[in-house]
């Protein structure tokens, strides 16, 4: 069982936005799932763990009326990857950790992010869970210290890689069915069944 992270201010939960979507077919916190906003679900489960919840987004992202259930925090323009979200998240909390979720796993729940977010760091800088074998920088727990390392990192540099190097606490034993990741249509077909069994 992970021991709780005691000595960690509580975190920002951060729902990351700033994708272009092309395989959806446009900006992927718009495109619905069973006639919601994908971005809803993911800001839903967030609000169940953090008190304090905010969408980063590209100036050019088009992201449905938030009305006050979360802040919008405008990502620079460049560079266009993963982590250029978290790194501006983790500016913003002023010193608080970030509880990160990308906008196209709809199917993460509370029980999932209270586990990555109760796991203790440790001397790690990111509580990323690893699930068939893979690790999950886009729903991870990012402490303060992960800062200094995304403040510059290769464009075209692996998240992974990147990741891996600021020092990582792994978790496991996570469901898989909640890292459904929506990138095509055809995954929007498969979310819907999942989310009818679960």
């Amino acid at each position: 069982m992970a021991a709780a992270a005691k000595s960690l201010a509580s975190p920002v939960g951060v729902v990351l936005a700033g994708g272009r979507g092309r395989r959806l077919g446009g900006d992927k916190a718009i495109v619905e799932l069973e006639g919601r906003a994908l971005i809803l679900y993911v800001l839903e489960a967030l609000h169940e763990v953090c008190d304090d919840v905010a969408v980063v987004a590209k100036r050019d992202t088009i992201v449905p009326p938030l009305g006050g259930i979360a802040d919008l925090w405008v990502e620079p323009d460049e560079p266009r990857h993963p982590l250029a979200g978290v790194a501006h998240a983790l500016r913003l909390a002023t010193g608080r950790p970030v509880l990160v979720v990308a906008v196209d796993l709809p199917l993460m729940d509370a029980a999932t992010l209270r586990a990555i977010a109760a796991t203790d760091p440790g001397d790690a800088a990111v509580v990323v869970p690893r699930i068939y074998g893979r690790l999950m920088p886009l729903c991870a727990l990012y402490t303060p210290r992960a800062a200094a390392g995304l403040a510059s990192f290769a464009p075209d540099a692996r998240a992974t890689a990147v990741v891996e190097s600021l020092g990582v606490r792994e978790v496991d034993g996570l469901d898989p069915t909640a890292f459904y990741n929506v990138n095509a249509p055809e995954d929007l077909l498969q979310a819907s069944v999942l989310l009818a069994t679960s």
